[in-house]
């Protein structure tokens, strides 16, 4: 099991499999190299598979000199380690630790490798060499979805090095939380916050909520005033602002109901363009499906009712514990399943958190979550050019939309789910395995081979 804190964290855009994670492997492994600081003389980076075939799209590479930089994805200071990463760029030199400078050459020192690595399609090592070019140490790291990274060591074990907390009420299915919510007479949120006393106080509880809350709606107005083209070769517009002054030209719903849509639009884009731009967002609970889950937030806050913080808590309680079961019995890598375990996956805990504030039973909490998740199986991860931009924005929208409307059929439904949320979860895993590599992350098939012509 997670902490809530752990499927909802604070990341740098544009991706949590690509960027975060590789961010925190290369902080990590500052850890191991610290023993043999004195004798380091270079610092070499091999990345495979999606890692490798999206990584320059993605930022791996910058992501990975920020993290041997000593910097991680929540605490990073954008404009302080822009500097630092130029500085690193210009001069071919690398300071570990604040102690020792190495020489760092970063085209050729960090290698793309077009093969995989055996236990995961996100794979990469790290090694530091001596003087004599005999290697130090080294690890292998695989970064499985969400900024989640496990290291070799950890994925064959199946052992992590994180102490288990024991948790008042364990659930690994949604049949077994179900029950537990039944027998105890609560609600499936309150379920997952017994749990998450065990991690941290309830005041703790409510100040991450709200600073979750914060960075979202940060993150929503710096992509409604940001103007301009995205940066990457494809020469993108932005869309959230201009599209807010027509809708701000004509804000009653009386004229065109359908124009609540405009808005959920709206609120995806702002923040997916941000996370394309490498902006600061919520990975909830990947980047490339950061937009989902704070438009259908906002939906709720501004048509249906402002948002409480006892709503709040209940919304990302829900919808986290949704995400853990994906992480859990499936995956949330789209180099592992595709973009049915970013989007997809974001779409089900939204749909499911917002059934639960909007009064829904628990069982329709989960019908919920089940039908979203069911109307995105075989959706692919296709980025052009290896970038969060196309068909990522856009498909952040459809997924909020999705959502909603999911939540909308289970508060109407007054059966029992043909289909559990258990076992939509196992099929998204299988139809993902099933799928072609080229279809993964990797822009080798696809929407990835649509040609664009350059714009004059």
């Amino acid at each position: 099991m997670y902490s809530i804190f752990e499927i909802y964290k604070i990341g740098l855009g544009p991706s949590s499999s690509h960027t975060n994670g590789p961010m925190i492997a290369s902080y990590s492994f500052n850890q191991i190299m610290e023993p043999h600081l004195d004798n380091i003389n270079r610092i070499v980076v091999d990345l495979y598979g999606s890692l490798s075939l999206t990584g320059k799209g993605h930022q791996t590479n910058k992501a990975i000199l920020l993290g041997l930089l000593g910097y991680k994805p929540e605490s990073i200071e954008m404009e302080k380690t822009q500097k630092e990463f130029q500085a690193v760029l210009s001069s071919k030199k690398l300071t570990l630790k604040n102690k020792k400078t190495i020489y760092f050459d970063y085209d050729v020192d960090i290698k793309f490798h077009q093969d995989y690595l055996t236990l995961h399609e996100n794979g990469m090592s790290i090694t530091a060499f001596d003087n004599n070019n005999e290697a130090l140490c080294s690890e292998t790291y695989y970064s499985v979805g969400g900024g989640f990274i496990k290291t070799a060591g950890e994925f064959e074990s199946g052992v992590s090095t994180s102490a288990p907390v024991k948790l008042p009420f364990p659930f690994t299915s949604a049949e077994t939380w179900l029950d537990i919510a039944e027998k105890q007479g609560m609600c499936l949120g309150s379920v997952v916050l017994q749990n998450e006393l065990q991690y941290r106080t309830e005041q703790e509880i409510y100040s991450k909520s709200s600073q979750i809350w914060k960075v979202m709606s940060s993150c929503l107005k710096r992509g409604l005033e940001t103007e301009g083209v995205l940066e990457g070769g494809l020469n993108l517009l932005r869309r959230a602002p201009p599209l807010l002054k027509k809708l701000n030209a004509n804000k009653s719903l009386e004229n065109d109901p359908m124009q609540i849509l405009d808005w959920i639009n709206l609120y995806a884009f702002a923040i997916s363009e941000e996370n394309a731009a490498g902006g600061q967002v919520v990975t909830s609970p990947t980047n490339g499906a950061a937009g989902v889950i704070p438009a259908v937030l906002t939906y709720y806050d501004r048509f249906i009712h402002p948002i409480a913080t006892k709503q709040l808590i209940d919304f990302l309680a829900v919808s986290a514990a949704i995400g853990m079961l994906y992480k859990n019995n499936a995956s949330i890598s789209g180099a592992e399943v595709g973009c049915q375990g970013e989007i997809g996956v974001s779409s089900s805990m939204a749909s499911g958190g917002l059934t639960a504030i909007l009064g829904g039973t628990n069982e329709q909490v989960c019908i919920a979550a089940e039908i979203a998740m069911e109307h995105s199986l075989g959706m692919t991860c296709d980025p052009m050019a290896g970038l969060v931009q196309v068909p990522c924005i856009e498909r952040n929208a459809m997924g909020a939309i999705k959502a909603i409307n999911a939540s909308r059929m289970a508060l109407k439904c007054s059966n029992k789910a043909l289909i559990s949320l258990d076992k939509v979860i196992e099929t998204m895993y299988k139809t993902g395995k099933d799928m072609n590599k080229k279809y993964r992350e990797t822009s080798l098939g696809g929407l990835a081979l649509i040609h664009i012509a350059p714009c004059e």
